[in-house]
């Protein structure tokens, strides 16, 4: 489950009738204009401007997180939503979620980061903002505000198979005002014109960077991904009562990798159930991905 703090409170005014009533009319006026403008002031102190972080090593349900600064970060996977159960309460970098603003989630991406989010079952691609932490439900690699998912098209299903890259430069961008202390709401909110749909060729499989879009794609439990074959054939082993498994070789720059996986399973519910028994099997950095 994602942390939240309490709400803040707001601050009560002196009501303006008071005054008014023991100045004449151009002082009431002024008095009028300074409680406004207090009022502004105060509002922008409650709703901050978000600090940068990254954080330490957390543990969340038995599983370790590594937060860490990753300008090459690309996944694929399942995401998700949430809305009104968090509306205008502090992000973990201390902005404000608003459920009705493009936004994110991630469990290891800098606050603030941005990243482009793409719909791999319609094609929509939509730049999103990361200024909080989560989604914490096993497999689940971005928790997305209501409206992102409203343009990428999966508010009512609740879920789609997504391709998420961070966006160096403008991530870096975010970082930098961020760490200074100035606001980064000119950069944070993309309008939902930049909503784009895309159409890439199947190439590779087995190349994360290379996936069809509205097409079809596969969805499987990963169990592991090793070095070794000796250590992806054990896990085989231990795993084959569950369900099919393979274990499919895949080269990433110059490493050779082993993965061992369960599938492909034909909905979210099916590759949630088999994730839970591979978890509880004794793996439990196991997840969901997408070729």
């Amino acid at each position: 489950m994602k942390r939240r703090f309490a709400h803040l409170n707001p601050l009560k005014f002196i009501p303006v009738a008071g005054i008014c009533a023991a100045f004449l009319l151009t002082g009431c006026a002024e008095t009028r204009l300074t409680m406004h403008a207090a009022k502004k002031l105060t509002s922008a102190r409650e709703i901050p401007a978000g600090i940068y972080k990254v954080g330490n090593p957390y543990r969340i349900g038995g599983i370790w997180y590594h937060p860490k600064v990753d300008y090459t970060y690309q996944e694929t996977g399942i995401a998700s939503w949430y809305g009104p159960q968090f509306h205008n309460r502090p992000t973990a970098n201390g902005q404000i979620f608003d459920m009705n603003a493009i936004s994110a989630a991630h469990r290891t991406l800098p606050l603030p980061s941005r990243v482009q989010v793409t719909n791999l079952e319609n094609g929509r691609s939509l730049k999103v903002l990361v200024n909080d932490r989560g989604p914490f439900a096993h497999g689940r690699i971005i928790d997305l505000s209501r409206r992102a998912a409203q343009l990428l098209g999966f508010e009512r299903t609740g879920t789609a198979r997504v391709r998420v890259t961070i966006i160096a430069h403008e991530s870096r961008q975010l970082a930098g005002l961020a760490e200074q202390g100035l606001n980064t709401d000119g950069i944070a909110a993309p309008p939902s014109a930049a909503v784009k749909t895309t159409y890439l060729p199947a190439i590779k499989r087995t190349d994360l960077s290379i996936l069809p879009v509205s097409g079809k794609t596969n969805l499987f439990v990963q169990a592991g991904a090793y070095v070794r074959r000796d250590l992806a054939m054990k896990t085989e082993r231990d795993l084959a009562q569950i369900g099919p498994i393979q274990i499919v070789e895949a080269t990433v720059g110059a490493h050779r990798f082993y993965r061992v996986r369960l599938g492909p399973v034909a909905t979210v519910n099916d590759g949630d159930r088999i994730l839970d028994a591979v978890m509880r099997t004794g793996y439990p950095n196991a997840r969901l991905v997408v070729y």
